[in-house]
């Protein structure tokens, strides 16, 4: 009697070993890590603060969201290591390194490849958007779930020595590039000299001298006071990417089906209210930068910038053109 009592035990221990004791997991508190290079108020930092709170919310604080904003964790590079790991959790990134992982997100890379933010958002709001995101979670080795995509604006080049207004104002500046092939050679074709650098070292670098300038959104120059070291600020908008929230897989894989189905909704629902936040931050972020004496000029006429970064389209579009045509179809 006693020997069948034991085995059934055993039995039953070796049962929940097997399913990962996910029953008894579903009902456990859990603080899902997340991180972002940008500051508490940033847009893409509040809409995943405002995910953590519907998370409570919905699970009367059984799953919650502890934010680490400005690099606490590092840079992209280091987060996305970490990420695959399941040191952290969730983690916006800029599509550039992704890249490399997924060759078809280059083609969110290719300098002007929207037409305006309208364009941006209905090809990521819709198939192919979804496609990407799918790609990226089956990858086999890159180790993320797509959650969602986020609006990250135009960008812009900003530099120390004088405004951009053609394609021969960017002769020898050296401006600081994310760590993608595609945008290197996209400053070197229009005259520039392409330095890829973390975010997370730029600040140093524009102090030091190592780099002229760089290229980024609004927010991001006033968020970081770039300004205080490269003051002019020129409307290039030679590249628009929107930038992924990523959930580390290895965590994904240990949650409950009904946990990643609230997840992926809170998520959706926070790729919509971030853009509202986006296009306030981009007026806020200008009005500040301009009075801490940011000097931003337009550029009128982009189409010499656009025929310049011809070689750039011939090397990384070529493999990717079937999804262009498609991207370009979009109304």
């Amino acid at each position: 009697m006693k020997r069948r009592k034991f085995l059934a035990l055993a039995g039953t221990t070796a049962a929940l070993a097997t399913t990962g004791m996910r029953p008894a997991a579903a009902q456990a508190k859990m603080v899902i890590k997340a991180t972002d290079v940008h500051p508490l108020g940033y847009p893409t930092v509040e809409a995943v603060v405002r995910m953590g709170k519907k998370l409570e919310a919905a699970t009367n604080g059984r799953l919650s969201i502890q934010m680490f904003p400005s690099m606490q964790l590092g840079g992209e590079k280091e987060m996305i290591e970490q990420a695959q790991v399941g040191a952290l959790q969730i983690a916006r990134i800029s599509v550039g390194p992704m890249g490399p992982l997924v060759p078809e997100m280059n083609v969110f890379n290719l300098p002007f490849i929207f037409r305006d933010n309208a364009h941006m958002e209905k090809v990521i709001d819709g198939e192919i958007g979804q496609e990407l995101l799918k790609k990226l979670s089956d990858h086999p080795t890159a180790g993320l779930i797509g959650l969602c995509w986020m609006n990250a604006g135009t960008r812009n080049v900003y530099n120390s020595k004088h405004p951009i207004t053609s394609v021969a104002d960017l002769k020898g500046l050296k401006i600081r590039m994310m760590g993608n092939p595609v945008f290197v050679d996209t400053m070197n074709s229009l005259g520039g000299n392409g330095v890829a650098m973390g975010f997370d070292q730029l600040i140093n670098a524009l102090q030091t001298g190592v780099v002229d300038g760089a290229e980024n959104n609004e927010p991001s120059y006033d968020s970081g006071q770039h300004y205080r070291y490269a003051k002019y600020y020129s409307m290039t908008g030679h590249l628009m990417i929107p930038e992924i929230l990523v959930y580390s897989k290895k965590s994904w894989q240990t949650l409950s089906a009904a946990d990643q189905q609230l997840i992926a909704k809170v998520s959706k629902e926070a790729q919509l209210e971030q853009r509202k936040l986006w296009y306030d931050g981009e007026k806020e972020a200008m009005k500040k930068m301009i009075a801490a004496g940011a000097i931003v000029n337009e550029v009128k006429d982009k189409t010499q910038f656009q025929a310049a970064v011809k070689p750039v389209w011939d090397k990384y579009g070529a493999p990717l053109k079937p999804l262009i045509d498609r991207i370009q179809a979009v109304k």
